[in-house]
């Protein structure tokens, strides 16, 4: 739809960008006759400038964007612009809530916002969650007092308050936008369905408001994009194992050779699973801390169970590359996972990466040694 930019005083069409005059809409890209999302429905004028009123209520296409930035279509640009927002009829004492400007985050919090008015300042994360986003720094203290500034926010409100999502606090220093703004930042809940009740209470949060859980749906909605990351390098080995079909049996026919080379990508599909799916899912149950050991102890135990139980007979010779190479496999997409966990620390996942990518380079690397010198003496004749 055209944004229709309409004063609710005077009832006239503002056309003019925000320049401080306060008939400037205040949010990026929202000029007059801006093609916006059709979650903005109708806009309210402030001191500071135009807002968009958001609708509380999430429409199919939010729905169908929110699952297909799970499966990766499109995540690097499910974002919204940054600026500021209205949830209901907020006036000048309505608490006014920060949060990032990924999408799925932004829907979270508006979908939680049925019946109460607020206003709601997004920040510029590139796109990225909240808690993501704390830790690179893009959810951080210079991009909100920034944003309070431009958008001149002391106009919009006569308290002083921000409620923040708990998960921003690693990067936003509360004292430092107290000084540099004059606003207090207060904390919010870690999940966005308590976001009611805390308002309610006076920005006060119980303990299980506070309590960060990471059960076992939140790990598995989760896996998805670590899936979709493996499509190509799994083509790439397929067509690699259609070649090696191909060159030891240059006559057989095509659908012979497409069977062999999806049959000889099972023991790698095994192993994917385990380090993307298994792993995530199952981590709390997994020995050990380390993402890298729970990862490779799967992709160990698939590696076993593939070899015992395999259709056809595996000797110790592909057993022991087997060995070297599939729960590397696991291992390294088991910690790709770490920026996506609860249970880890930056330090920590530093710690382990120094650790263990040289160790699972050093087993796939051996491992693809062995191959090729296997290989090799079949094609002269050694063995």
């Amino acid at each position: 739809m055209d944004l229709t930019v309409v004063d609710n005083k005077t009832g006239c069409g503002c056309g003019k960008a925000a320049k401080g005059d306060g008939t400037g809409v205040l949010v990026e890209g929202f000029d007059a006759g801006a093609r916006v999302p059709g979650w903005v429905q109708g806009t309210i004028a402030t001191p500071a400038g135009i807002v968009p009123r958001i609708a509380t209520r999430l429409r199919p296409g939010d729905i169908v964007g929110s699952w297909k930035a799970r499966w990766g279509v499109g995540r690097m640009h499910y974002l919204v612009k940054p600026g500021l927002y209205a949830a209901g009829a907020p006036g000048a004492d309505s608490p006014v809530l920060v949060s990032a400007n990924y999408k799925m985050s932004f829907d979270r919090l508006r979908r939680e916002l049925e019946g109460i008015d607020a206003w709601v300042l997004v920040l510029d994360t590139k796109g990225i969650n909240v808690w993501c986003a704390a830790g690179k720094g893009t959810f951080g203290t210079e991009e909100l007092t920034a944003r309070i500034g431009r958008l001149r926010l002391s106009e919009v409100v006569t308290h002083r308050t921000l409620v923040l999502p708990q998960l921003s606090a690693p990067g936003v220093a509360a004292h430092a936008v107290r000084q540099r703004t004059g606003f207090r930042v207060v904390y919010g809940p870690v999940r966005a369905g308590d976001l009611p009740a805390f308002l309610k209470a006076g920005n006060k949060a119980t303990p299980g408001m506070r309590q960060v859980r990471f059960g076992f749906l939140d790990r598995l909605v989760l896996t998805p994009m670590e899936l979709v990351a493996t499509i190509k390098p799994a083509l790439i080995l397929i067509a690699l194992l259609f070649l090696l079909c191909l060159a030891a049996a240059p006559s057989a026919p095509f659908l012979s050779l497409v069977k062999g080379a999806f049959s000889g990508f099972v023991p790698f599909l095994g192993a994917i699973l385990a380090g993307a799916l298994f792993t995530p899912a199952l981590l709390p149950y997994i020995p050990g801390r380390a993402f890298a050991w729970k990862g490779w102890l799967l992709g160990f135990i698939w590696t076993m169970l593939y070899t015992i139980f395999a259709s056809a007979p595996i000797d110790w010779r592909q057993g022991l590359f087997y060995l070297l190479v599939l729960p590397p496999v696991s291992a390294y997409l088991a910690m790709n996972f770490t920026g996506t966990s609860t249970y880890t620390s930056l330090s920590g996942v530093v710690r382990e990466m120094k650790t263990a990518v040289p160790a699972l380079i050093v087993s796939a690397g051996a491992g693809v040694v062995f191959l090729a010198g296997l290989i090799l003496g079949r094609a002269i004749g050694i063995i």
